[in-house]
């Protein structure tokens, strides 16, 4: 299943040839498919060392739908809680194949969980993102909150997109109204009112979590 979208642009002919793409930690498989975003936020982890848990995941190639499969397919997946879409780059830039990679993993029980910054409906205007989700078997998303405003947000996170903050609001209450399980995150930042924070991804439906 080659990616279709211009945002989803991979050649599934590139073999990939560095990095990793699935790692562990916590319990659960995380699947680090890209290394594109929509955002520079200003405390990315991805400014300050080159993996986490001593895996590295700087991609010199993004891996194609096949590479992640056969990944997966030598993987025993019984061992982990969750296959989640993360890792360091906006999963959604490739929604294609995170749609294609979460029909595969709950074909065979798995239970697949998206961490997002919530752009994708900016990226993808003529799609329903949310609706595709949930059709391909996404169980949960983790939607980054960042900050309490529009302006905050702007000024934290740097995004592609103007209007960014307000979509990351409706993708979550898009999420929460389809019955995925949502969750809103902050990181503890003295320049974040967390209190704020809390109180709109409880207005929106979602659960809350400082990261």
């Amino acid at each position: 299943m080659p990616d279709s979208s211009k945002v989803d642009s991979n050649n599934s002919q590139n073999r990939f040839t560095g990095g990793t793409i699935g790692y562990e930690s916590h319990g659960n498989l995380y699947l680090n498919i890209t290394n594109r975003c929509t955002a520079k936020c200003s405390f990315c982890i991805r400014d300050l060392c080159d993996g986490v848990y001593g895996y590295n995941l700087w991609l010199t190639a993004e891996p194609s739908y096949e590479e992640i499969i056969n990944e997966l397919e030598n993987t025993d997946l019984r061992r982990y809680k969750e296959i989640v879409f993360t890792g360091f780059g906006e999963p959604t830039c490739r929604l294609d194949t995170v749609l294609g990679i979460t029909r595969w993993l709950s074909e065979r029980g798995k239970r697949v969980r998206l961490d997002t910054n919530g752009h994708a409906k900016l990226m993808y205007p003529g799609r329903d993102v949310v609706a595709e989700l949930k059709a391909a078997g996404m169980e949960s998303v983790s939607v980054s909150l960042n900050a309490e405003s529009g302006e905050k947000y702007n000024q934290l996170c740097h995004p592609a997109f103007s209007d960014a903050y307000d979509s990351v609001l409706e993708f979550t209450k898009e999420a929460v109204k389809a019955g995925l399980r949502t969750q809103m995150t902050v990181v503890g930042m003295p320049q974040i009112d967390i209190d704020k924070c809390e109180r709109i991804a409880y207005r929106l439906g979602a659960s809350f979590r400082v990261r």
